[in-house]
Order: C-alpha cells, then structure tokens, then sequence
C-alpha cells in the first residue's frame, strides 16, 4: 500500500496555496448551515426523502425539498470516515486517502478520442475504454484509474456496468465507476465481489469505487439519490462531485459559490450518512467559473485551481478525504 506524501504539512520541502483564512472558512460553513436549513436541497428520489424524513430532516413532500438542521449536518461530518483505502487488484498498487495525503487519478468521462493511429477526431468506443485503462494501469504516477471515455459504440442502456467490467478487467489499480442507477450500483459491486471473493472482502479492500454528481444548484435528482444509498448500503467508497458554475449556477464570488458546493456534498454525504452511518464518502469538486462570453466552464482557468485549493481547505477543516479537479 502506497502513503503519498503530505500537502500542506509543514516540512522542509512542499508548499501550501491557502487562499481563505481560517475566519473565512467558518464564515463558509456558518452560511452552508444557514442554506442548508433555510433554504434547503431539491431531492427528487421518493426513497431519499424518506430516509432523510426518517434522520430528522424537514421534509416537503410536495416539493420535494429537503431541510436539514445545523446538528445533523455537523453528525454526518462526523460519522464520516476520516481515512479511505482504495484498493488495487495487486495490493502495491492501495492507495490511502487521509490527512492532506496527495495522489492522483485521471478524471472521467469523455465521449470523443483523437485517435493516435489516424488523427480523427471520433466518437469513443469500448476498445478505448480498454485502451486507456490499461495506458493507467502503466503510469505509476496515477494512483486510481477512472473510465476515461465512455464506449459510445454500444448499447446505452448497459454502459456503466459494461465500462466498469471493462475498467476492472484492463487495470490492477482501484476502478472508479460512473453508476446511472441503483441496479447499476448491485450489478459493479456483484462484479467487484466476484474478483474479491465475497461482498465482505470487497468492504475489506473496495476495488472500485463510485463519483456522484448533484446538480446545481441544490439538487440532487433521482440517479444521483440512487447510487449515493446504494454505495452507503454496499459500504462502496463514493465520491460526490459538485460541479458548481460560478455566474451561472452559483454566486459569482468564489467563496458564495463554495457555499453552494458546499451545501450540495454535504446534502449528498447527509443523504448518504443517514442511509448507512458509517458510509465511505469523498468530499469532491470539478467546481470551477463560467465564461460569460460564450457560456462555458472554464475548466482550466485560474479561477478552477483558487476554487480546487478552496475546496481542498474545506475538506481538510472537516477531515474528509478529497477530489479535486487540477488545472
């Protein structure tokens, strides 16, 4: 098992981007309770809101929104793990997520490849799938292998468990996995058993792991609810990605879009913790600024890597392993 080194710590070598203040993040997390309670998430799922109504959250049926109160928020913080191990097929290539701890892994999933062979620009297939993950498998800086393309050239209505079994059967490192539904969640972790030997081994040493995204802002939809409750009862790690857009589904500050990230995986890791106390969860963000000329993400920009390095701060002052988007 791999420990990579720390971010952040203080030692001779290494350095740390803090771009808010202690007081600013307590003002993040003090407005984050206040949305949370007052304004509340959109949750589409039936079987979420019940849950959630079930942990003591104010629930309206008819709207389906969801009002969680400051203690249940600060519980689930709590409960959540503060050190998550992804595991390899080969167990050199675990990787353990705690404490500032840096690694790296590709980011999923496009649907579009430049072909190395022809120069064309094409829509992705399942030998691309293939293709890449074992291209991941080989860079021994990348610490996770995530479905970097989709396989577009086959059916639609089975594409996350095929991309998943073709991601576990061309990579010995731990298989992130973009699950549609809840069946899609049995199904990949049937697969991550088999290989493991029993669903108790793979609870063990998860050789997958699943990345959820709510919708901003302030919405978690029924394919999302889904894959959140199905991790948290398989005890899969899952990791849920705000994709906040600053100036457009967010404020167009940095720290009020970080309230509205902030709000969207807490709601999720809530959702989550009330399902399963206990449930693997990694505070996640690709949150970055829209390009108010031609109505973009502007993934790449400054502003991403402020935001990133934000989000990393948060995490940190909840010690909750994180995901970032990099530049």
């Amino acid at each position: 098992m791999k420990r990579n080194p720390q971010a952040g710590v203080q030692r001779t070598l290494g350095a740390r981007l803090q771009v808010f203040s202690d007081a600013d993040l307590d003002d993040i997390h003090r407005a984050t309770l206040e949305v949370l309670e007052r304004t509340g998430v959109f949750v589409e799922s039936e079987e979420a809101l019940d849950v959630m109504a079930d942990g003591g959250c104010r629930v309206d049926r008819e709207t389906k929104t969801v009002k969680i109160p400051p203690y249940i928020v600060e519980d689930v913080i709590r409960w959540s793990p503060k050190s998550i191990r992804l595991c390899g097929r080969t167990p050199e290539n675990d990787v353990l997520l705690e404490g500032g701890r840096v690694g790296f892994t590709n980011f999923s999933a496009g649907i579009m490849v430049l072909d190395p062979r022809t120069d064309e620009h094409r829509q992705s297939t399942a030998q691309d799938v293939a293709d890449l993950a074992r291209m991941t498998d080989y860079l021994s800086e990348i610490d996770t292998y995530e479905h970097s393309v989709e396989s577009r050239d086959a059916s639609q209505d089975t594409l996350a468990v095929r991309d998943a079994a073709i991601g576990l059967s061309n990579t010995t490192k731990c298989c992130g996995t973009g699950a549609l539904s809840m069946d899609d969640v049995d199904a990949i972790v049937r697969m991550g058993a088999a290989i493991a030997g029993g669903e108790d081994k793979l609870r063990e040493r998860p050789l997958v792991y699943f990345c959820e995204c709510p919708v901003s802002p302030l919405k978690i939809t029924r394919d999302a609810a889904e894959v959140i409750m199905g991790a948290a009862r398989h005890h899969i790690p899952n990791t849920v990605i705000s994709m906040a857009m600053s100036g457009a589904t967010s404020p167009v500050t940095l720290s009020g879009t970080l309230v509205t990230h902030n709000c969207e995986v807490l709601a999720a890791m809530t959702l989550a913790q009330l399902t399963e106390k206990g449930a693997p969860s990694i505070y996640g963000s690709s949150t970055t600024t829209m390009d108010l000329r031609h109505a973009t993400a502007s993934v790449g920009s400054p502003e991403l890597g402020l935001l990133s390095a934000g989000v990393a701060q948060l995490a940190q002052r909840y010690m909750l392993p994180s995901f970032v988007a990099g530049l």
